[in-house]
Parts: C-alpha cells; sequence; structure tokens
C-alpha cells in the first residue's frame, strides 16, 4: 500500500503540474460550495430539499443546483459507475471501488459543479470528497494519505466552502433505516457490517476533528423542522456565506 500511494503521489504532483497551465479557475476562487454529509439515513435530502425551499423563500434571486455523489442525477456516464459501486453482485476490492469513485467525481465536477460554480450559483451537494475519506479511507482501510492523494488527482483544489454534517450513531442510522425499511431493498453498501458503519463514523469525526473550521455539526436525531432551524441559524452567521450571498442575490 505505502508503493502504491507514493505512485499516486508522484503521479499527482506530474498531472498537477500540467494541469497548472490550463488551471480551473472558478471566479477567482469566489464562490459557494456547500456540501452534506452524515451516515445513512441522516436526513440529508431532505434536509437539502428543505433548505432550498427556504432559500425560495428568503432569497428569490439566488440562482443554485442541487446534486449528489456518487453520481450526479442526470450524467450517465456518473450514474453507471454508480450503479456499479452499488450492486448487491458486485464483486470489487478497495482500490478499485476507489478508482471508480474518483472517475464519477471527475465527471461530476467536469459537467455540473465546476459550470455551475463559473456562474456563480450556489452549488449544495449530497456527500463529497469527506465521505471517501471516511469510507474509502478509514472503513476500507485504504488510509488517509493514498486517499487524499487520488483525490488531489481530480478535484484541482476544489474543496467545500462549508460542509454540514448530519450527526447520528451507527445504532441510530440503522434504526431509521430499519423504521423506513431501507433494508429490505438494500444496495451493495447497505449491507456492510456494524463494525463497518462505526469505521465511517469515527472517521467523520477524526475529519471534522482536523478541519473544524469547515464543518457545522449539526445534531441530526431531533426532528427535521429542528434540524432546519438550527443549520439556517448557523448558515446566517457564517462570515463567508453571508458576504456571498449578499453579493449574489
Amino acid at each position: 500500500m505505502l508503493l502504491v500511494c507514493q505512485w499516486v503521489q508522484v503521479l499527482n504532483t506530474l498531472i498537477l503540474s500540467q494541469l497548472s497551465k490550463q488551471s480551473i479557475i472558478v471566479n477567482n476562487g469566489v464562490y459557494m460550495f456547500i456540501t452534506f454529509e452524515g451516515p445513512d439515513a441522516s436526513g440529508k435530502t431532505t434536509i437539502i430539499n428543505k433548505l432550498v425551499e427556504y432559500f425560495h423563500l428568503q432569497f428569490p434571486k439566488l440562482q443554485y443546483i442541487t446534486t449528489r455523489e456518487p453520481g450526479g442525477k442526470h450524467l450517465v456516464e456518473a450514474e453507471k459507475i454508480r450503479d456499479l459501486i452499488l450492486d448487491k453482485n458486485s464483486i470489487l476490492s478497495p482500490i478499485s471501488e476507489a478508482l471508480l469513485y474518483t472517475t464519477s467525481r471527475r465527471i461530476h465536477l467536469e459537467r455540473v459543479i465546476w459550470p455551475a460554480l463559473k456562474e456563480n450559483k450556489l452549488v449544495l451537494c449530497d456527500r463529497y470528497v469527506d465521505s471517501f475519506y471516511a469510507y474509502q479511507g478509514y472503513a476500507r482501510n485504504l488510509g488517509i494519505p493514498y486517499v487524499k492523494a487520488l483525490t488531489g488527482l481530480v478535484i484541482e483544489n476544489t474543496m467545500p466552502d462549508i460542509t454540514i454534517f448530519l450527526k447520528i450513531t451507527p445504532k441510530q442510522s440503522k434504526e431509521r433505516m430499519n423504521s423506513l425499511r431501507l433494508i429490505e431493498n438494500h444496495d451493495r453498501l447497505d449491507a456492510e457490517t456494524d463494525l463497518f458503519r462505526q469505521k465511517v463514523y469515527d472517521g467523520y469525526l477524526k475529519i471534522i476533528e482536523e478541519e473544524p473550521e469547515r464543518f457545522i455539526v449539526i445534531d441530526a436525531s431531533k426532528e427535521i423542522g429542528d434540524v432546519l432551524d438550527e443549520i439556517i441559524s448557523k448558515l446566517m452567521l457564517h462570515p463567508r456565506f453571508l458576504t456571498w450571498i449578499s453579493e449574489n442575490n
């Protein structure tokens, strides 16, 4: 694994040296990219939809897109990769899985995220690189240096301005999935063990600890209305978001 990681880092350096000649510059680095992370059934999709409703009312001129990973909703190529990753019949090594995620992410950036940011649209994304770090880096034991080096090949420093982490425990996640009967039609990742889910959760906490300024951590075990209110309250106190929204509405 060490040799693979070193190879990826060398390749990363070579590719970035070429990309620097035609770098992806998004509005001189001034944009608003918000990602939503959390365990399964933490309410990410619901919260994004409700936040959009709030923005419609409060900021009627605001331009935005919502999207998700893996895939990208309307991207045929990325969705095929998503289907392969989630297919219960897929047999993928951790490295094969990581490379598929990375390929899908590059397509997603090129076709959805970068064009939206260049048009100065607010981008709301359900999962992004932090899921990759938690699932592949920690739970799949590939290691953070490896997955960060791999990520560096494709994202060209496109990191979220704000990441909202909807915090529920692995036990709460499983209980919600059972209550929603999501287990009945589970995919390959839903079938993972409790130990795997705990590793993902612990991985998220380590990521947040290392970069606390980027994260808004929300207790997502509460009622959805309370969760939404807390997110809105914290967003409206966030200096970068306030500056951006005042200039783009």
